[in-house]
């Protein structure tokens, strides 16, 4: 399963980007997670269907300090699954 993910909310300054990459390399699941310059939160999620649910549940939640407000998702598209290596990346925010 690849999944694309913008995460809104009070998502950035707060540890969200390693948290979450912590969490999906013990889930099993690879890909990238990045800030934007709107304050959102944006990560293409690759593995098993159960494990990426798993983490999109946990991500609705975050890590202390965050407020999620929302979590936009997608089938993410060919080239951001391609973009996705064996582990899970904190990319450079756009």
């Amino acid at each position: 399963m690849n999944l694309h993910i913008v995460i809104s909310g009070l998502v950035q300054g707060v540890g969200y980007r390693q948290w979450l990459r912590e969490r999906a390399l013990a889930a099993g699941v690879t890909g990238w997670v990045r800030n934007r310059s709107d304050g959102t939160v944006e990560a293409v999620l690759s593995g098993a269907p159960e494990a990426v649910e798993a983490l999109v549940a946990e991500a609705r939640k975050g890590p202390l300090g965050a407020k999620v407000a929302d979590i936009d998702r997608r089938e993410a598209s060919a080239s951001a699954a391609d973009h996705a290596s064996e582990d899970f990346t904190i990319a450079r925010s756009i």
